[in-house]
């Protein structure tokens, strides 16, 4: 058994492992921020409808 070999087979998954970590945290980092950005918007439209109450009830089609 190669003592070397396999400590750098150990070596290079440990790696991938905390690259792989470090993706994922970028990633939930990112999706935190947009839900944010989602949370601003539903209440910026809620802020509209109270204001004005009637805006966006009708509207006219035609075809």
């Amino acid at each position: 058994m190669d003592i070397a070999g396999v400590s750098a087979a150990m070596a290079q998954g440990r790696l991938q492992s905390q690259v792989g970590m470090a993706v994922l945290d970028k990633a939930m980092d990112t999706n935190e921020a947009l839900g944010a950005g989602l949370i601003q918007m539903i209440d910026s439209a809620a802020m509209e409808q109270s204001v004005n109450p009637n805006i966006g009830a009708n509207f006219d089609m035609r075809v």
